[in-house]
This record gives C-alpha cells, sequence and structure tokens, in this order.
C-alpha cells in the first residue's frame, strides 16, 4: 500500500462569532490534500473498515444523505479526505464529551485546496480536536497505529482546563434558552450576560448582585451562626477555639456529641462529625486548622444533611445526603473494597462528576477509620460495614419534599447574611416537617455549587441554571433581556460617517450611545481611541462597556471571514455596498458575486423585532431583502428606483429616497418631506455624500427615532476625526 503524504494544514482561523458558515464559533481550516485528492475513500482499501473500526460511531452521522449512516454511504460511495477529516474530528469530539454536530467541507478555485470547519467554542479545544483527527486520519490512510484512548484524553484535557465550570456553564446554557448573549471575560469562570448597559456579570454562582459584605458575612461561620441565631433561626450551639486543648474544654461544656470543623473552609473540607473521645477531638481540631482562619466546636445535632439552593429569595432545589460505607466479605481489604467503590461512574476528580472519590489517605476519612479501628490494609470481616464517610454526599434529590417551613428559614437565612443565591445546609431529620425541634442550619454558602442538583445520584436534576438566569433578567421586564439597541453596518462607502452620525443621532435620542468604527471608539460623542476599531476586538470592548446604553458597530468583509462578528444579533443591520472583493482573493472571493455570502452574515444575524437598511441603487444589495428575519428599509437617491416602488407596493413598506431635491420618508404610499439635502446639512454648511446621510437616516428611522429630531441631529452632527 502506497504511504501517503500528511495532508496539510494551510492555516486555521477561529472564526468567534456569526460567520459566512453559522451563527457560532468555529474552526476555518485549509487543507491541501496533495496527492490524495486523487484518492476518494473508496480507492484507499481497508480505509472505510478502519475508520469505523475506531469510530464506531460514525455510523449516527447523517451527513448530507440526512440519515443515520449518511456519512457511511458516502464514505463508500467516495468522498475525499477533507470531509472525512470533519467528520473524524467531530467525533473526537463527541467522545469526549462534547456534543458537535455541525461541519462542513468545501473545495475552493485552486485543485486540491479545501476549506474544511467544525463547531466549537473554545479555540484550543478546537485545535486539539483537529490534531488528534488529521493524526487518526493519517493513521487510516496509511493503515498505521493509532492511540485512540489517548486522543480522546487530550481532547478531555482541554475541555476540562479552558471550559467553564458546571456551574457557570449551566447558567449560560440557560440564558442561551432565552437567547441572551454571553461574553466570557477571562480563562476563568468570569461571563457577561448580556451587552453594554444591560449586562449582569455571573461568576461560578455569584453574580454581579452577590454583596460583597455578605459574601464576607457566609465566610466566617460563627459570625453567621451569630447573626442568625439572634433573628431567631435555629442554629447548633458552638464556640470559636485555639487550640485542640481548648476544643476539648469547649466540647466538655457543650456536651457530647460534637462537630469539629473550620470557621471559613468550604465543600466539607476539615469537617468531623458525632465526636465524644479526647483523642478524636483534638485530632480533629488538627484536621479543621488547616482549613480555615478559625476551628469551631459545636453542638452535634442528630439528623440528615441538606443542601438548599435559595435564588431571589425562593428555594429553588434541594438534596440531601448519606454516609458512605463498604461492607466487607472475609477477603477483600478496605482499600480494594474503596476501590471497586470509586468504579461507580457518579465518582471522579473533574468537576463534571457529582461524587469525589474516596481516598483513604485524607485526613477526615483517616480519623473515621482510626475510629473503628481498621487500616486500608485490613480485611474485612463478612458483614461488617465500615464508615468511610459521614457528609460531602449531598446528591440525592429531595426539592418535591422541602416543607414550606423548611424553606422559609431557608429563604430568611439568605436574606439576613444577604445573598442572593445561596446554598444552605441543614441538618433535618425530615425536610417534609417544620423545621423546629428536628433540625437545624448549619451554614450559609456564597457561590454554592451547583453540580449535585443537575446531576443528582437520585431523583430529578433541577433547572438551576435557569432560575438564576430569571433571577438576574426577570421575564415580566419583557423580550430583549441583556440586549441594547445594537447597529451593525458593513460595507466601505462612507461607512464611518455613518456610523458615527447614527450613533449622534441615538446619543440626541435619549441613550448613551458608543461607536465602534474605522475612525475609533466614541462613547457619548467623546472620542476614547483613535485607532481603527471597525473589528472584532473594537466591538468587543464596546460592547463590555457598561456605560454603553446603545451601540452602533462598524465591520469589513475581512473581519467577517477571518473573525466572525462580535456580536451574535443586532436590531439593525445595515449594507451599503458589496465593494471590495478586489482585496479578498486570499480568501478565495475572486469575484463580485461572491461578495454576497460574506455580506449577508450582516443582515442574518438581525433579530425578528429589528430592522435590514439595504441600499437599493445596488441591486446586489437589495437582493438580501429577504434573507432578514425583521422589518427591510430600503434607501435610494431616486424615487423612481425599482426596487423602493416593488417594496412600497407591498403595503407597508419603508423607505428613504430623494425626490427633486427632497429628502422623503415613506411607508407605503404615505410619505413624509424630512427636508431638502442642501437643508439637511452639517453645522458650517458641510454637504455629506448624499448615499451615506440617506443610509443614515433610514438606520435611525428603522430604530423609531422621529422626522424632526433626525433632521435637527443631521445639522448638529460635528464631523470631524
Amino acid at each position: 500500500m502506497a504511504n501517503f503524504k500528511d495532508i496539510q494544514l494551510l492555516r486555521t482561523t477561529f472564526l468567534r462569532g456569526p460567520s459566512v458558515w453559522t451563527y457560532r464559533p468555529i474552526l476555518e481550516v485549509w487543507l491541501d490534500l496533495g496527492e490524495l485528492e486523487d484518492f476518494p475513500s473508496n480507492k484507499l482499501p481497508g480505509l472505510n473498515e478502519r475508520l469505523t473500526a475506531w469510530l464506531p460511531d460514525l455510523v449516527e452521522h447523517t451527513c448530507g444523505v440526512g440519515e443515520r449512516g449518511g456519512f457511511i454511504q458516502r464514505l463508500e460511495g467516495g468522498t475525499w479526505m477533507g470531509h472525512v477529516l470533519e467528520h473524524v474530528v467531530i467525533e473526537l469530539l463527541n467522545l469526549s464529551g462534547m456534543p458537535a454536530e455541525f461541519g462542513q467541507t468545501r473545495e475552493i478555485s485552486r485543485r486540491g485546496i479545501y476549506r474544511m470547519v467544525f463547531r466549537c467554542p473554545e479555540e484550543a479545544v478546537a485545535r486539539v480536536a483537529l490534531e488528534h483527527g488529521h493524526r487518526l486520519l493519517m493513521a487510516a490512510i496509511n493503515d498505521q497505529a493509532f492511540d485512540l484512548k489517548a486522543a480522546i484524553q487530550a481532547i478531555k484535557t482541554a475541555i476540562n482546563d479552558r471550559y467553564l465550570g458546571p456551574s457557570t456553564g449551566c447558567i449560560v446554557d440557560a440564558a442561551g434558552e432565552r437567547r441572551i448573549p454571553h461574553i466570557r471575560l477571562n480563562d476563568g469562570n468570569l461571563v457577561q450576560l448580556g451587552y453594554g448597559a444591560a449586562q449582569r456579570r455571573i461568576w461560578t454562582a455569584e453574580s454581579d448582585q452577590t454583596s460583597a459584605i455578605a459574601e464576607g458575612i457566609a465566610q466566617d461561620k460563627d459570625f453567621t451562626k451569630r447573626l442568625l441565631a439572634s433573628c431567631g433561626v435555629p442554629v447548633p450551639e458552638g464556640q470559636i477555639v485555639n487550640s485542640a486543648e481548648e476544643a476539648w474544654e469547649v466540647a466538655q461544656d457543650i456536651g457530647f456529641p460534637v462537630t469539629v470543623k473550620p470557621s471559613d473552609g468550604n465543600h466539607a473540607r476539615g469537617v468531623t462529625l458525632e465526636l465524644s473521645q479526647e483523642a478524636d477531638i483534638k485530632a480533629a481540631f488538627a484536621l479543621a486548622q488547616p482549613e480555615g482562619s478559625d476551628v469551631i466546636v459545636e453542638k452535634f445535632i442528630d439528623g440528615i444533611e441538606h443542601r438548599l439552593l435559595v435564588v431571589g429569595g425562593k428555594v429553588v432545589a434541594a438534596t440531601k445526603g448519606e454516609t458512605v460505607s463498604v461492607h466487607g466479605n472475609g477477603q477483600a481489604t478496605l482499600a480494594e473494597l474503596v476501590a471497586v467503590l470509586n468504579q461507580d461512574p457518579r465518582r471522579g476528580p473533574e468537576q463534571e462528576y457529582p461524587l469525589d472519590w474516596i481516598d483513604t489517605d485524607k485526613g477526615a476519612v483517616q480519623l473515621e477509620l482510626k475510629r473503628q479501628n481498621v487500616t486500608p490494609a485490613t480485611v474485612i470481616p463478612k458483614g461488617q460495614s465500615v464508615l468511610l464517610q459521614r457528609n460531602g454526599n449531598m446528591a440525592i434529590d429531595c426539592t418535591d419534599d422541602v416543607h414550606p417551613d423548611v424553606a422559609y428559614y431557608a429563604t430568611l437565612a439568605a436574606k439576613i447574611v444577604g445573598l442572593d443565591i445561596a446554598g444552605m445546609d441543614m441538618i433535618v431529620k425530615d425536610v417534609s416537617k417544620p423545621l423546629q425541634g428536628q433540625g437545624a442550619i448549619l451554614e450559609v454558602n456564597a457561590g454554592p455549587g451547583l453540580l449535585m442538583h443537575l446531576k443528582p445520584t437520585s431523583g430529578a436534576p433541577r433547572p438551576v441554571g435557569m432560575a438564576i438566569a430569571d433571577h438576574l433578567f426577570p421575564r415580566e421586564d419583557g423580550p430583549g433581556a441583556g440586549r441594547i439597541p445594537l447597529v451593525g453596518i458593513v460595507g466601505t462607502r462612507h461607512n464611518a460617517f455613518i456610523a458615527r452620525l447614527v450613533g449622534w443621532l441615538l446619543q440626541l435620542s435619549g441613550k448613551l450611545t458608543g461607536v465602534a468604527s474605522s475612525e475609533g471608539m466614541f462613547i457619548a460623542g467623546r472620542q476614547t481611541q483613535k485607532a481603527n476599531a471597525a473589528h472584532w476586538a473594537g466591538a468587543h470592548r464596546l460592547l463590555t462597556n457598561r456605560l454603553a446604553q446603545a451601540a452602533v458597530i462598524q465591520t469589513t468583509a475581512r473581519s467577517i471571514l477571518e473573525e466572525g462578528l462580535a456580536y451574535d444579533r443586532c436590531l439593525v443591520g445595515v449594507v451599503t455596498d458589496m465593494d471590495g472583493y478586489e482585496g479578498l482573493a486570499d480568501h478565495d472571493v475572486l469575484e463580485q458575486a461572491k461578495m454576497t455570502r460574506v455580506l449577508r452574515t450582516q443582515i442574518d444575524v438581525v433579530l425578528d423585532e429589528g430592522a435590514g437598511v439595504l441600499n437599493a441603487d445596488i441591486a446586489q444589495v437589495a437582493e438580501l431583502a429577504p434573507l432578514c428575519d425583521g422589518e427591510v428599509l430600503l434607501y435610494s437617491t431616486s424615487a423612481d428606483n425599482a426596487a423602493v416602488a416593488a417594496h412600497r407596493a407591498e403595503g407597508e413598506g419603508r423607505a428613504v429616497f430623494v425626490r427633486a431635491g427632497q429628502v422623503i420618508l415613506a411607508t407605503g404610499a404615505s410619505e413624509r418631506v424630512l427636508g431638502s439635502l442642501q437643508a439637511l446639512s452639517l453645522p458650517g454648511g458641510q454637504q455629506p455624500d448624499t448615499t451615506a446621510l440617506l443610509a443614515a437616516i433610514a438606520t435611525a428611522w428603522s430604530m423609531h427615532i422621529g422626522p424632526d429630531l433626525i433632521a435637527a441631529g443631521i445639522k448638529t452632527f460635528e464631523y470631524q476625526i
């Protein structure tokens, strides 16, 4: 069999926003198949068998056939290696736990060169998947060995390193269901939901409504307990201690059994329960001390550990815990029994697992074993149980069982501390009965983990991400949550002028407006950056600015091809022309007709309640109208423009045009004169380009800015760079 040279990866580009391919982030790869251009899949003996042996779930890929097994049909019928690589990468991502259903491969004008894309929200993960998919395909082509397990693990590692944690991720996903956009602000879990002044920020399960004072209170468990007790909330008696000897003295005063725990730890680290012996209490002090600034000894409350999630003053989810034990068989050592226990698919070291592995070397487990006089090497007699862990296993959903009185005290505790999102740790014998006399609140946690509610070991998952999204963006506020009026402008003709004039008119209408243009960045008319901002980074800076109540963003065809749009949707999309293909040969845009596929991206992202503003004097631009999900406004320098006439004849179609030197605003057959071109001049009598002026007028009108304000705004617009 021939030994084929590697497919060459000529360049890779991560498109972070809507692009010519899709609305979502993708990796675009230019491939040179080389000699493999003459060898589709049906001409490489054994290739298809090797691929399906390594990746049997390729049968699930419908491909263009539209049915299960569609891609296999394409393989057997003969398809080119760029297309095969697309499906290999997608399947590797699927096997790594990240569903990736979208991909496309297209040949360009040069023989053997293809553009292949696949969807992936994180660039680093996409590149790792591409690397291993490329290696797998070449190994299959050349009948070589390939370590599939190692490849999947490498992709999983990249996912764990780069993806949002489960708590943050579920909130972002819920916001996405409500079409609330998001921007990741760092490499961790700090995420902005919404744009500009309409944004909210989250960091895991904390929000920008989470008070730093409240978080500080929650971290001080002793102070929290005293604060709750002063307001009538049941809490266990306890006291801060400074030494192991003092821990023993306080335990005697409080009465046995007791709990020893750190004052400001979390995730049950350093917590030891139901202690009565001096040696155990002193050992528990040593275990708790490294986990917090102080150590608390408190009365042990008999009952079952529960975690209630409070969001916006409501209990939205609850789980309860269970102790962890192993049962002897008379043959296996404790270590061997624990190893079997850790094979439970619900247990693992990463955040995606609801339960941790049991580590017999950890202090809390060691202390439990010491109290039972066993070691990891002990062979456990048949029928004997060994308790490994008393707490930290709250993963059984019990939301529907929570008594209103229990919920009342949970929400009251959150309000007393001042947290909008809180995890309430409670000991309750029966959560379906009133709290008084049979339970108490142990801790109030800021930034609680949500995984136990998303992946309970028993019971139904709870939509806690949506509860937090609804808390941050109340549904009663109506549609458009998290969005500001956003205008996107693409083309080449006077677009900076259009962007700035539209920004000025929005500013006059009462919205503090930001403009990102090729002439710089402007906030409320003040230039904050002189460098070209008509690209993804410039728009991104504007959309993260909390001052911006509205935004006007200029972009270019090259930016769409190389970065994608910086926003997912816009209220108004403006296309001024189809010029510039001559400078895009490196993207295989070799004729003006191909500009339609590029610039339609701006119209594709217009919201249903928004508008597309199109230059009717250029037929190729006007032909984008059917692609717009919202209203369409046309503008033209001529009242006799055929596209404008047809648009108006449809009924209520709006258009802006010039007749006998007068600018006309038309809605169907109705017309209003805005003013003469001579009168609609800038300060000092400066006459702007007529087409650019009409584009700005149509854009402002599409946003329901009144004609009188538009006319007055033009006359007061100081256009200086």
